[in-house]
């Protein structure tokens, strides 16, 4: 799926990259980074640039702040994820309030999600 020669797109995507929320910060380089499977930060796809994004798994997971909770955001995310779901993408949502209290859960449930098996180590 090449969605991603947005030129204006792409640079925002990559201010996104540097400029991560801390929660994007948290969920990236306390789990997603060590997953043994490839997921990007702020990918283009379409004209959305979605948090993050595994191709192997066709899996794309939001954090969601206080914005997405108002009726505009609730409206926008509404069309995004019928956009991606048309790409044959499943999107994972979460709240920001969620990464914070209930870090351990948001990962427990990404890992029951994402296909996995084999992948992961005994020792894991």
């Amino acid at each position: 799926m090449n969605k991603t020669n947005n030129p204006k797109l792409k640079i925002n995507a990559q201010e996104l990259r540097k400029n991560m929320t801390k929660e994007e910060r948290h969920l990236w380089y306390d789990f997603l980074k060590e997953l043994p499977i490839t997921i990007n930060r702020q990918k283009v796809i379409g004209n959305y640039i979605v948090d993050f994004y595994c191709a192997e798994t066709k899996t794309v997971i939001e954090l969601d702040g206080s914005q997405h909770f108002e009726d505009k955001g609730i409206e926008y995310d509404a069309k995004r994820d019928e956009y991606l779901k048309s790409l044959g993408l499943t999107v994972l949502r979460y709240s920001n309030y969620d990464v914070n209290t209930n870090f351990y859960g948001v990962c427990t449930d990404i890992m029951k999600r994402l296909p996995l098996e084999g992948k992961l180590s005994r020792s894991d």
